[in-house]
């Protein structure tokens, strides 16, 4: 069975989203530059109308995922906001200038989410060396990882995803984004052997479609 997670960044997005059949809601502002964090105000009017897991996405900026102690800290401050609201999971990612995790920075990130499941996000496909990355994302204790496989798309880099899948094994989950539409979810589905896939709602229509090809793959 193979889990559906949309982005979105309204409650109106939300809202269409659960009703096209997506199973998990990531909760983000600014989507253009890959997600920040959405206010506290939008978490507390989505979570409880969707009724569905939201995972928030922390992350104070666009660019890159190298951040001062400062933008940390914020980080954090963000996360002891949202915790109370009844959100099921925060998406995070810090790098080292090296291209390495920056496994310090994430240590302080999951502490006030223990409890909570973290997924690595997108940052991951910059690292220097998606091997290493990977057992020290596993190590640091994080649930999951959304990949695109270091490519520009997920179906680019469906190989080096079904890598990471087989690394993997059955310590961390591995999401494919980047990309994913109806017409290719099950190609990447079946050359990754991913059991989660993240795409953005462009609109309910669209989500509906994707979330039919993959029950195909699910039947």
């Amino acid at each position: 069975m193979t889990l559906v997670e949309a982005a979105v960044e309204t409650l109106e997005d939300a809202l269409a989203a659960k009703r096209a059949g997506a199973d998990r809601i990531e909760l983000c502002a600014n989507l253009g530059v890959g997600g920040t964090t959405p206010s506290a105000g939008l978490i507390a009017s989505v979570v409880p109308q969707v009724n569905h897991p939201v995972f928030v996405m922390i992350r104070p900026r666009g660019g890159d995922f190298v951040y001062a102690a400062d933008e940390i800290d914020a980080m954090i401050e963000d996360i002891d906001r949202a915790r109370p609201l009844g959100i099921a999971g925060i998406v995070a990612g810090a790098l080292r200038s090296d291209g390495s995790v920056d496994v310090e920075s994430m240590r302080r990130l999951m502490s006030p989410a223990a409890g909570l499941p973290v997924t690595f996000h997108r940052a991951f496909d910059v690292v220097a060396n998606r091997t290493e990355a990977l057992e020290q994302v596993i190590d640091l204790g994080a649930s999951r990882v959304l990949t695109s496989g270091g490519a520009e798309t997920a179906p680019e880099g469906a190989s080096a995803i079904a890598l990471l899948v087989d690394q993997a094994g059955e310590r961390i989950s591995i999401i494919a984004g980047g990309t994913i539409r109806d017409h290719n979810v099950r190609d990447v589905i079946a050359r990754t052997g991913v059991r989660e896939v993240h795409a953005r709602l462009v609109n309910e229509a669209s989500m509906r479609a994707l979330v039919n090809a993959v029950k195909i793959t699910r039947a």
